[in-house]
């Protein structure tokens, strides 16, 4: 009988301006043995240098860095290795990060209370090629949103075509990557978007993001 083959660890590098930080998630993350940190850095340009040459699975970035922001590091590591997964993992729970986030690619984005089982879980899920939203930050935007016009069966008004746009949108991608996709131009995506966004009544595409992830539940 054949021993079953064992999956490879997924492979993680760090990128938090506090070292104790850094040592906290390195002794939590270290002890599942499907994890395995192979990098980690304090400021934007370590962390794009050590994810170039590590190529992880999934980066874990905090947002504030003292020469820049996770957004930037987030940016330039998918400019040259689009399969890298990105968690951000901060202690600000900000609609407006959130939406920046989205725009930067960042696959998910979680607040640092999270709890150890909940990180893991978090990690495989982003790994596995879901987009993930901390669940504080989601009743934020969903509240926000709800307030304002009423978001229960929001999808039902739109198209087939404007929901395959809002998917990749939810995704992280750009409209230039939806365009291509797609094989539309970038204008008809931003007009699409134009349209996604009034009939759901929202301004964000985070906003558009956590109605979409929401309501495919």
């Amino acid at each position: 009988m054949t021993a079953p083959v064992a999956r490879p660890r997924i492979r993680i590098v760090l990128v938090d301006d506090s070292e104790v930080v850094r040592m906290g998630l390195r002794s939590l993350l270290g002890i599942d043995p499907t994890l395995e940190i192979v990098g980690e850095a304090g400021n934007v340009a370590t962390g794009v240098s050590t994810c170039l040459r590590l190529r992880p699975d999934v980066a874990l970035l905090d947002i504030r860095l003292p020469d820049g922001t996770g957004f930037d590091v987030c940016r330039q590591i998918l400019k040259e290795l689009p399969n890298v997964r990105v968690l951000i993992l901060t202690s600000v729970a900000d609609d407006t990060l959130v939406d920046e986030a989205i725009r930067a690619g960042a696959h998910g984005y979680l607040l640092k209370e999270i709890d150890s089982r909940g990180l893991v879980s978090a990690i495989h899920d982003v790994a596995a090629g879901k987009s993930i939203l901390d669940p504080a930050v989601t009743a934020r935007v969903m509240q926000f949103v709800r307030s304002g016009a009423g978001a229960d069966n929001a999808l039902a008004s739109l198209s087939p075509q404007e929901k395959r746009v809002l998917a990749l949108i939810a995704e992280g991608k750009t409209n230039k990557e939806v365009a291509a996709q797609l094989g539309l131009s970038d204008k008809t995506v931003k007009n699409y978007l134009s349209t996604v966004f009034e009939k759901l009544h929202v301004s964000r595409r985070a906003e558009a993001a956590v109605i979409y992830t929401q309501q495919k539940r």
